[in-house]
């Protein structure tokens, strides 16, 4: 099948190059015209000069064009050009001593004057080439283009995949790490049997479906993602109960505003985890403003000096920024302090533009 491919591909482009030969005959025929000759002889003329034009063509676009000018190897370009010039000079010459012999006999002095004719003759090979040239030029320009386009756009989808492939596993890692903490504290009360625990359940049941099923969109309201926050801290406090200290301070939020799930709670999650007080109690505090077009969270969280930094910040902070990388290039700032007593976190991102959809 590929052999009758090549086959048919090698018969059309014969076909299209002896169309085109044809018309530069024509084109010499008309060119060379001169008193007292017919058609039929001036064509005859004219074809002595055909194979030397083919040659001389041929030479330029596929050999001297390709590999010395476009490789840009102008010096050699240049002799090997003029050595063609010089060549083909010669031969153009010689053909239009024997087309004269061969078509008008030895009269041609009074009809047609070679001194004068042979420039025209020139400037009418040369006009071909140029124009052979300048069109395979333009050719290779345009399928460097296109080729240059198509290994752009392979680039950029092998890029997409791969964002794509590492944000899914960016969520993998946040979904068991999540989970871990949230039933180990179930498992706590539910080893003292506390009733609080049904409702607990229940209440992880609700994150569940959020991490499950919500997280697979590119975005969520973000009313909603507060709503599994509060849900959350509720978890939490039934295992803290008088031990821990939360105040919350969140601005009304637009039904309209959208962001990548699992972008906040997690931040939350981390300072429940690695947050601890020297008196032995912890305190957290939220807050959530809508400022034009920022979204401005701010956590801060009580922590024992024994705690450095790389446990604080933990797999969780370092998974969200580049989660916040892949999806928020550029439009979001992330800034982390951490001190002897507290650890605090503020996150500014740009809320106009949904995330960049890789996943």
């Amino acid at each position: 099948m590929k052999i009758a491919g090549a086959f048919l591909e090698l018969g059309r482009r014969i076909l299209l190059h002896s169309l085109l030969w044809l018309i530069v005959l024509l084109f010499f025929t008309f060119f060379f015209g001169f008193q007292g000759a017919d058609f039929s002889t001036i064509l005859t003329f004219s074809a002595f000069f055909l194979p030397v034009t083919i040659g001389t063509t041929y030479v330029f676009i596929y050999r001297l064009i390709p590999a010395y000018l476009i490789l840009k190897k102008y010096l050699k370009f240049f002799l090997y050009s003029v050595a063609t010039f010089l060549i083909s000079a010669t031969y153009i010459t010689l053909s239009a001593f024997y087309g004269i012999i061969m078509t008008l006999g030895y009269g041609y002095q009074e009809n047609f004057p070679l001194t004068k004719s042979l420039i025209y003759i020139l400037i009418s090979v040369y006009l071909v080439v140029t124009i052979a040239s300048a069109f395979s030029l333009l050719k290779y320009n345009y399928s460097t283009s296109a080729k240059n386009e198509e290994l752009k756009n392979r680039f950029l989808e092998a890029q997409l995949k791969l964002k794509e492939q590492e944000l899914q596993y960016l969520k993998m890692q946040i979904h068991p790490h999540f989970l871990f903490n949230t039933l180990n504290t179930i498992y706590g009360l539910s080893l003292s049997k506390n009733a609080a625990t049904p409702e607990m359940i229940l209440q992880l049941s609700e994150l569940l479906d959020y991490i499950l099923y919500q997280t697979k969109k590119p975005v969520v309201k973000l009313e909603d993602e507060v709503g599994h926050i509060r849900n959350y801290i509720d978890l939490e406090k039934k295992r803290f109960r008088e031990n821990l200290d939360v105040q919350l301070n969140i601005d009304e939020i637009p039904s309209n505003i959208e962001l990548a799930p699992m972008l906040l709670l997690p931040f939350v999650e981390n300072s429940f985890k690695h947050g601890k007080g020297n008196d032995g109690k912890f305190k957290i505090s939220i807050c959530m403003k809508l400022i034009d077009e920022m979204l401005r969270f701010k956590i801060e969280n009580s922590i024992s000096g024994e705690i450095d930094k790389k446990e604080s910040e933990g797999i969780g902070l370092k998974n969200l920024k580049r989660r916040l990388d892949i999806l928020y290039e550029n439009r979001y700032n992330l800034h982390i302090k951490n001190n002897k007593s507290t650890f605090k976190v503020q996150l500014d991102l740009n809320i106009t533009k949904k995330p960049t959809d890789v996943s």
